[in-house]
């Protein structure tokens, strides 16, 4: 039986959601890659007790993570149900859905009938009566946005999950539900977007600054870029990279003899800074205005702690920053 550590609470820090009374470690860990069906269970065990040991206490899934589409959901039922059960009051899960999940025309996007009907079988496969957060995972520009509003109202009222969120929004629809939830009173408290040293796109559809105006929390993924803001691509791409065995995210021809240039030069600047190139670009991500927590996957238990490590150092001077954006154009 696991039994955390004492020292849990020693070292990460917490933020609140916008304005809301939720708090979320600097730190989050998903569970998007490596906790499918193709993974390895015990050392999928072995990264959720580094990640709580550590202070990490939210773990963030969504209904077609895996593969298959469920199983990371079911991977991580199994280790709460076995291993950790007693430390649910102190973990914050969350969920998604908003992808296709299963055949016919209520198994995708947005409608009440499908964002029920996937968070019940979410609470099954993760053996919980509830989720802390419940997010819907994409716009949908055939369903009425005051009804997927109302779904995720109704979610909460049903006492499905305690808080809402939304993610890969732009800021203009945002907005429109941020008003749509706080006319419901729903608690919608946080946003969950794509965001890195490489990627700006929240700062161009407006999210960021629509998140910081509806005083929402921000939650971003691919902080680093899928692996592109590490050591592993500086000199190339290695023989045993996931982009040469798995496709699926990180495309062999997106990293082209620039980008590699890119990360060389990013690189020596977190040298300067006493730092893995990983925890620089984490440190940026979590430092810019209106970040709540960044999201971090992870194949061991090893990358974790290292990743943590970027606490050690979040600030950053001007000409760091402006070095930075030089190099990324």
């Amino acid at each position: 039986m696991y039994n955390a550590s004492d020292k849990r609470y020693d070292y990460m820090t917490y933020q609140n959601c916008g304005e809301s009374g939720l708090k979320l470690p600097a730190v989050s860990l998903g569970l998007w890659h490596n906790f499918g069906d193709n993974g390895n269970f015990e050392n999928m065990c072995r990264m959720c007790y580094a990640a709580f040991d550590n202070g990490i206490t939210h773990f963030d899934l969504a209904n077609n993570y895996g593969p298959e589409a469920g199983s990371a959901e079911t991977n991580f039922g199994k280790i709460l149900l076995s291993h950790m059960k007693a430390y649910r009051d102190e973990m914050i899960i969350s969920t998604k859905a908003g992808y296709y999940m299963w055949p016919g025309p209520y198994g995708d996007y947005g409608s009440k009938k499908y964002l029920v009907a996937s968070l019940d079988q979410s609470l099954k496969r993760l053996n919980l009566d509830y989720v802390d957060i419940f997010y819907h995972h994409r716009m949908d520009p055939d369903t009425p946005l005051y009804e997927t509003m109302w779904a995720l109202d109704g979610i909460v009222k049903s006492g499905k999950a305690l808080y809402v969120g939304l993610s890969n929004y732009d800021g203009e629809t945002m907005t429109k539900a941020a008003q749509i939830l706080s006319e419901l009173h729903c608690p919608f408290v946080i946003n969950q977007n794509r965001y890195s040293i490489l990627d700006r796109t929240v700062e161009k559809n407006g999210i960021l600054d629509a998140a910081i105006s509806e005083k929402k929390g921000m939650i971003v993924f691919s902080p680093l870029a899928q692996g592109l803001l590490s050591d592993r691509y500086i000199q190339g791409i290695p023989a045993d990279s996931r982009v040469k065995t798995d496709g699926r995210f990180l495309k062999e021809n997106s990293i082209s003899d620039d980008v590699v240039a890119k990360i060389r030069k990013l690189n020596q600047i977190a040298q300067n800074r006493g730092q893995t190139l990983a925890q620089m670009a984490l440190a940026w991500v979590y430092g810019r205005k209106g970040i709540t927590s960044v999201l971090v996957g992870a194949s061991k238990p090893e990358q974790i702690i290292e990743n943590i490590k970027m606490l050690e150092n979040t600030a950053f001077t001007s000409d760091e920053l402006d070095e930075i954006d030089k190099i990324v154009g």
